[in-house]
This record gives C-alpha cells, sequence and structure tokens, in this order.
C-alpha cells in the first residue's frame, strides 16, 4: 500500500529531501541552544567578562536565526510536497477511473469516487505533511533532548524515565480508543455526498413534489451521525491536553525541588543546568505530544489510504488483447449465442442466447416493455460490458480483437440520459469531432433537426450551455446530441430512446435525414413508438431479455402477438377509437 502511495511522489522528492535535512538542521539547533543558554548563565553567575556574554549571546542570537530559517524552508518544501503528492494522487486516481469499464464503475458509487478524490486524499495529504516534518523532527527532538538532559542533569533526568512512558503509554491507548470512530466516518462520508449528489440532480423532482423538507431531514441525519462520530473521537483525543499537562507540571515541580536541594545543600548543580533541564523537559513532552497527534492523525488516515489504494489497484474489467486490430472494415452486427449477466454473482442472465445478424448499413429498430434489455442488448456492440457467454462480431470479428479506443471511435451512442456538459453548443458538439469544422457542425445540426432552434439563439453555436444542459429544452438537448453523434461519422449509430422528446413530425424528419444522408452507416434505433421503427429494414422484439421476434413491420404484425398488441394500443388507444 505505501510503495504505491509513495509512487505519487515523483518529481516531489526534492522538496520532500530538503524538508528532512531542513528539519534535521532545526533540531540539531534547537537542542543546542539550552545548552549554550546554560552556559551563558552560569558565566554571568561567575561574573564572566562582558565580552564573553556577548559572544555567546551573540552565537545564540546566530543559532535562533538559523533554526527559524530552517523552520521556514522546511515549511514551504513541506507544503510544496504534500500538495504535490496530493496533486499527483488526484490525478492517478482520475486517469485510473477513465480505464474503468461499466462495470468496474458499478462496483463504486460516485459519490464514493468524489470521496476517496477529495476528503481521503485530504487526509493522506495531511499525514504526508506531518510524517516529513513530524515524523523526523519529534523522534530527533526526543532523543537529542533526552540525551543532552541526562548530559546537564545526571540523576535529575530521572523524572523522564518515569513519565516518558506514562506519557508514551496514555497517547497510545488514546488513539487506540479514538480509532475506531474516525474509521466509521468516512463510510458515512460517502452517504453524506451521495445524498448531496442526488438532492442536486433531482432539484426539479425535490421541489415539484415540495419534498425540501425530506431532503432537509435526510441531510441532517447524515450530518448528526458524521458529527457524532466526530464528537466522540475528538472527546477520546481531547485527553491528550490534560495528560501532558499532567506530566509537564510533574516534571516540572521534580527538576525544580530535587534540583534546588542538590544547588543548595549538595552544590552539585548550576542554576544554568536547571534551565537547561526545564526547557528540555518541555521540548521531551512536546516531542511527545506531537507524536500523538501524529499518531491519531496516520491512524485515522491509514483507512482513507486503503480506500485510495482501492481505486489504484482495481484492474479495469476490459482490456485491450494482443495485437489488438485498430481498422473496423463496416458496420455490420453479429450476435452469436449471447448470453449477459451484470455480475458473476447474479443469479440470472440479463441477456439470453441472443442470435441476430446486422448488415452494414442497415437501419434496426428494437422495441420491447420496460425491463426487457433493450439497452443492455446496444451497450455491449462498443464494449461497454464484455459478454458473458457467447460471441459479439462487428465486422466480422469478436469485437475483443478490436483496440477498445478504436472500436468506441466507430460507434456513436446517444443513450437515455443526454447529456451536456457546461461549456459552448460548439464545444459540446465538438466531442463528436474535436476537429470539426463549422460547415460540418451545421450539416450535423441540420440532420439532427437542430440548426434552426441553435441558430435563433442571439449567440448562435457560441451559446453558453449551463451544466446538465438546464437552459434548453429536453427535445433541444435530445437533438443537440445526436448531431454530437453524427460528427463522428460513425460505422454503426445506436440511439437509445433517444428521440422520445421531440414531436413524431420531427422523428420523421430525423429518420428522413439519416436515410438520405448516412445510408453507410447501421442504424439501431431504440424506441417506445412503433412510428419511430415501423419504415426499418428490420425491427427486433424483445421480451424478458430474449429476442422474441424480428421481422419488418408487416412481418411482425401478422406474426407477433407482443408487437402487433402494441402496434393497436399506441394507433387504437382506448375504446378502440383512432
Amino acid at each position: 500500500m505505501l510503495k504505491k502511495l509513495l509512487s505519487c511522489v515523483r518529481e516531489y522528492k526534492k522538496p520532500t529531501w530538503l524538508t528532512l535535512i531542513f528539519i534535521l538542521g532545526e533540531a540539531v539547533i534547537e537542542t543546542l541552544i539550552p545548552f549554550m543558554t546554560a552556559d551563558l548563565v552560569n558565566s554571568i553567575k561567575d561574573s564572566a567578562p562582558m565580552g564573553h556574554v556577548l559572544q555567546v549571546g551573540g552565537l545564540l542570537a546566530v543559532m535562533a536565526l538559523v533554526s527559524l530559517a530552517c523552520g521556514a524552508c522546511a515549511g514551504f518544501t513541506s507544503a510544496k510536497a504534500s500538495t504535490g503528492f496530493a496533486k499527483n494522487l488526484r490525478g492517478d486516481m482520475f486517469a485510473k477511473v477513465q480505464e474503468y469499464s461499466f462495470r468496474n464503475i458499478d462496483k463504486f458509487s460516485s459519490s464514493s469516487l468524489v470521496t476517496r478524490m477529495t476528503t481521503d486524499v485530504s487526509n493522506v495529504q495531511m499525514s504526508y505533511m506531518m510524517i516529513i516534518r513530524m515524523a523526523v523532527r519529534s523522534p530527533l527532538m526526543l532523543i537529542f533532548s533526552t540525551c543532552m538532559a541526562f548530559y546537564m542533569g545526571g540523576a535529575l533526568a530521572a523524572a523522564f524515565v518515569f513519565t516518558i512512558p506514562v506519557l508514551a503509554f496514555g497517547m497510545i491507548m488514546i488513539g487506540k480508543k479514538a480509532m475506531p470512530a474516525f474509521r466509521a466516518v468516512f463510510k458515512k462520508y460517502d452517504k453524506l455526498n451521495e445524498s448531496i449528489e442526488e438532492n442536486v440532480r433531482a432539484m426539479r423532482v425535490v421541489k415539484g413534489f415540495s419534498r425540501e423538507n425530506y431532503e432537509k431531514q435526510k441531510f441532517a441525519s447524515a450530518a448528526d451521525d458524521i458529527c457524532q462520530d466526530f464528537t466522540r473521537a475528538e472527546r477520546i483525543v481531547a485527553y491528550n491536553t490534560p495528560l501532558m499537562t499532567l506530566c509537564m507540571n510533574f516534571d516540572m515541580v521534580f527538576i525544580l525541588l530535587i534540583g534546588a536541594r542538590m544547588i543548595i545543600r549538595d552544590n552539585t548543580l548550576d542554576i544554568g543546568q536547571i534551565s537547561a533541564m526545564i526547557t528540555y523537559g518541555v521540548q521531551i513532552l512536546m516531542s511527545l505530544m506531537f507524536l500523538s497527534f501524529m499518531y491519531v492523525m496516520v491512524t485515522m488516515s491509514i483507512e482513507s489510504m486503503k480506500r485510495i489504494v482501492e481505486v489504484l489497484d482495481e484492474e479495469p474489467s476490459l482490456r485491450n488483447g494482443a495485437d489488438a486490430v485498430k481498422e473496423i472494415p463496416d458496420g455490420s452486427v453479429d450476435f452469436r449465442q449471447v448470453s449477459f449477466k451484470y455480475s458473476e454473482k447474479a443469479e440470472r442472465f440479463a441477456l439470453s442466447q441472443i442470435d441476430l445478424h446486422i448488415p452494414s448499413g442497415a437501419t434496426v429498430g428494437v422495441i420491447g416493455g420496460t425491463g426487457s434489455s433493450k439497452s443492455t442488448l446496444v451497450q455491449l456492440i462498443p464494449r461497454l460490458y464484455d459478454v458473458s457467454e457467447g460471441s459479439l462480431l462487428v465486422g466480422g470479428r469478436d469485437v475483443r480483437e478490436y483496440d477498445i479506443a478504436s472500436l468506441r471511435d466507430a460507434v456513436a451512442m446517444v443513450l437515455q440520459k443526454n447529456l451536456l456538459f457546461s461549456g459552448t453548443i460548439r464545444e459540446n458538439l465538438q466531442w463528436g469531432n474535436a476537429g470539426a469544422t463549422d460547415d460540418e457542425i451545421r450539416e450535423a445540426c441540420r440532420l439532427a433537426q437542430a440548426a434552426e432552434f441553435v441558430e435563433s439563439f442571439p449567440d448562435g453555436y457560441d451559446t453558453h450551455i449551463e451544466q446538465g444542459g438546464t437552459n434548453v429544452s429536453g427535445g433541444q438537448k435530445q437533438r443537440l446530441c445526436i448531431a454530437r453523434a453524427l460528427l463522428k461519422k460513425p460505422k454503426i449509430l445506436i440511439l437509445d430512446d433517444s428521440t422520445s422528446a421531440v414531436d413524431t413530425h420531427t422523428d420523421a424528419l430525423i429518420r428522413q435525414g439519416f436515410r438520405e444522408f448516412i445510408p453507410e452507416t447501421t442504424k439501431i434505433i431504440i424506441a417506445q413508438r412503433i412510428a419511430s421503427v415501423q419504415d426499418a429494414d428490420m425491427i427486433v422484439v424483445m421480451d424478458n431479455g430474449s429476442i422474441a421476434d424480428v421481422g419488418t413491420h408487416e412481418e411482425l404484425l401478422e406474426r407477433s402477438p407482443i408487437y402487433r398488441e402494441v402496434f393497436e394500443q399506441q394507433t387504437h388507444g382506448n375504446g378502440g377509437e383512432e
């Protein structure tokens, strides 16, 4: 796990090492300053010449400035290293998610992926900064200060022999008790983000049903759960401060009482040594406290590390084969005994024993009831999922033999949920072809029956689209998505119920444009309306994950009860009226 995470440091290794060097210098100087201060106090007590006092005082001032410079430089380099590490970590995670298949994405919810790339990465970033600073500085200060305390105070340093184990044990127990609460928080963060994401996406539905208060209560419940877990953890961690104060006060009292006796009665200790002992005591206890904070933070971020590595270690379920073919000869599609289920653990197949041949350039309609797996059927063609059994051929080759990017470039899909990105209409359309000219864009919009409304906007193709396309209607959004798909100049065009929001006249014009201007492109149209597919070369009737029948409109009216029933319901309506 650590190896995987540290591989993301990359170009930020230099500031990481510089931080360690600066911290080492700061720790050495800070442990020497009390020693020099003790010498100065003793020199003043012994009436040393002013020149010697000024010399030692000047040296102390220089050492303090150097320590300050080392600390400032360490702060700068550690910030650069940790933020750079977090940048690389997020970049690697995002790049990995882009390689995922739909099966991989189904494994992680979108809200969980957002939490992992934000909150979890921030936790790891903070831990990395603490590690390269405190994990070096605190142990060094602890070791150096303890050694100097025994050197300066001898038996007086025995106070630390008792307090250090007590404080260390207390810190470990506090961390051990707090960790379960911290771990529980991260899964609840996923639920909180999921609540926010659902609410924002479904805002129109929420307002349409006046469910604002319900959504507020749902969000408040998730936020309260997180608050309670954090409160419980922070309440435990808060014991750090009184434990630290108790140990520090005990050391101070012990040093002052025993030290005063050693000075007055035994004359074996100087005032400078007592002042140094007090300073070293503070340094030792502060080092332990910082180590405890780091222990809590690192332990808390271990859960974040695991969640991040889960994303980085997830292997895409779809891979290019050896010597992947990059040329797709034509748009023919063959399903040969294809069966498919979304999960290996699923009890039943979503598609069963599909046999279907679609010639290149044909227009194919697909109809069926809700849940008949119409969308599942077409998602296998661009290899969004792999078949579970059988084989699927495009252009006479199994889709698993193709380079995935080349295959998907040859297939354009307009999905049920049409999505436009924030940006101009032109920028959205150029997703289909980044190098598309203005003439090509206008032609694609004309075929998709989108040119008229786009050119009616004051800014035309430079009209800004809000996130999710909220400033255009559903029908306009569908037509823009069809135009975007046409700009790919695909060998196979799949319309997954993507004209449901346009009127029948516009739907007919779009299909007429397909016939006249892209006759060589294989067109697969999933629709609920018989009118959208009745002039297709063949119509596939789906029922419960299987093909119930295949034929032309006239053939299916004669022999397919399912097709005939749908046709009669749509053409005659209730009560048998035209």
